[in-house]
């Protein structure tokens, strides 16, 4: 009897150290000790270089969509969009101001939450900037890659175009930037890397960049490149026919047609090309 007694007062005792291991009621299973808290924010999938390179960096804002999880809990995952008073709703912690927050900032800020509520031992809180809404450019046109292009910061005309691809061989030597309160300017190509404040500007979110496609000229006949071709600033006719590689050898340069506006005009070699003109190059007599 007394073997038993004493047997039954271990199992209680027993019991009673288990119960008292348990997590608080409603809390998830905390996370192991191998998990490390706050690693680095990998960008979302589908995402442009662009926004890969810019997700670290780049500063939520109302309007933008982020997804939230916690390594081995998938009860906490959570995609939200920020609300106009900068916060989203989440598991366990309720309402959560994240307007002014990067996705690293976040999730550090996040994984302390989690871990001082008692949620989490060591969580491991991972944010995905899902949709860029809140601070971003607009580039149109014939750029690389048209389409919205987030910023984290403010960047030149220049810096924001190169990261589109460049302009395309088709498009024009100036762009047009329009501010988000529709004030617009124009800016020559040519002189936004090498030019000051006033012919690069910063650009800010909401602005638009658009680069129309160039004028085109046409060139046929005894010449060693003929087709279309984009008017680059102010070309002559002499620039036309270089730029085709020059006359073909049964070619003269001596007989250069031009219609412009659907009627044939006298040549000069160094007249301005304009937009739709039309060149055809004879053969020579022999």
């Amino acid at each position: 009897m007394k073997f038993v007694k004493t047997l039954l007062g271990s199992i209680l005792v027993l019991a009673a150290a288990a119960a008292g291991a348990q997590p608080p009621a409603g809390a998830p299973p905390a996370a192991t000790a191998a998990q490390t808290q706050a690693q680095p924010t990998r960008p979302a999938a589908g995402q442009t270089q662009a926004e890969k390179d810019l997700a670290a960096g780049y500063v939520l804002g109302p309007d933008d969509v982020v997804e939230v999880t916690v390594l081995g809990q998938p009860e906490f995952a959570t995609r939200a969009r920020i609300k106009a008073n900068g916060t989203i709703q989440l598991p366990f912690i309720g309402e959560q101001k994240v307007e002014g927050e990067t996705a690293l900032t976040l999730a550090a800020k996040l994984s302390e939450l989690l871990r001082a509520g008692g949620y989490y031992a060591k969580p491991v809180v991972n944010v995905e900037i899902s949709s860029f809404a809140s601070r971003y450019v607009t580039l149109l046109g014939a750029v690389g890659q048209t389409g919205l292009q987030p910023v984290d910061r403010d960047y030149h005309l220049s810096e924001v175009i190169a990261r589109a691809g460049g302009i395309r061989a088709d498009g024009a030597d100036y762009v047009t930037l329009t501010r988000a309160n529709g004030e617009q300017h124009d800016y020559d190509f040519e002189k936004l890397a090498a030019g000051g404040p006033e012919d690069d500007p910063l650009v800010h979110p909401g602005d638009k960049i658009y680069v129309p496609e160039a004028d085109l000229y046409y060139i046929y006949g005894a010449i060693n490149q003929p087709g279309q071709f984009p008017i680059k600033g102010e070309m002559t006719v002499r620039n036309v026919i270089a730029r085709s590689g020059g006359v073909s050898p049964s070619g003269s340069i001596k007989r250069i047609k031009l219609y412009r506006n659907g009627q044939e005009q006298k040549v000069d070699l160094d007249m301005k090309v304009q937009a739709g003109d039309v060149f055809t190059v004879g053969e020579r007599f022999f």
